[in-house]
């Protein structure tokens, strides 16, 4: 799993997608560096993307901080939390029933997170799909922010197609199909653009 997150506008990544995509390569300039720290647990990882689901990036993380200074971020302490504690910090009903069920699957070992490393990109979404609750978005989470995958892209972020709309001049947010067109020449730094147009998002840019 990887610690950290780093790219900058004149890394090798962004230069390529610059050359590739002048558009983005002027978004990339406006955006500058990019540095996160993403969850190093695959298991804190899985909840955080449970709880990023259908939310803006601050709602999830003001709900995932109460979260995590309410309980341990554990398969044990999740498994065997009273449902009424979850919802108190903001979790729904269903993202509830998720946690619990993701961290029951990983107490009684019926999920290997380490055998992701080794998958190909579809196989690991695949495999991480079999958990009730994570479906593609949460699955293209995991792959670019926990195992720092490079050529994923998060085609199913509606803040990525908002900012990809906008970027192409759709005057709309962009289908999925024009994204994985677009995206296409993106190749194979389809995360580092994602994370851009993420980031563009998040500044408003």
């Amino acid at each position: 799993m990887s610690p950290s997150i780093h790219y900058e506008s004149d890394d090798d990544a962004s230069l390529a997608l610059a050359d590739a995509d002048p558009a983005l390569g002027a978004l990339i300039t406006r955006v500058g560096t990019i540095r996160l720290s993403p969850p190093s647990d695959p298991f804190v990882a899985l909840v955080r993307s449970i709880v990023g689901q259908q939310l803006s990036e601050r709602a999830a993380r003001a709900i995932f901080g109460k979260l995590s200074t309410t309980l341990d971020i554990t398969p044990e302490a999740l498994a065997s939390a009273d449902e009424a504690v979850l919802r108190e910090v903001g979790l729904s009903h269903q993202k509830a029933s998720y946690v619990k069920g993701i961290a029951r699957r990983f107490l009684v070992g019926d999920f290997d997170s380490d055998r992701l490393e080794a998958l190909a990109d579809e196989d690991a979404m695949s495999e991480l799909m079999r958990l009730r609750g994570v479906g593609p978005w949460s699955a293209q989470m995991f792959l670019m922010f926990a195992l720092a995958r490079p050529d994923v892209l998060a085609v199913d972020d509606l803040g990525v197609r908002a900012q990809a709309g906008e970027m192409m001049g759709l005057g709309r947010p962009a289908s999925r199909d024009e994204l994985i067109g677009r995206a296409e020449a993106w190749r194979p730094h389809r995360s580092a653009a994602s994370f851009y147009l993420m980031a563009a998002r998040a500044r408003g840019d």
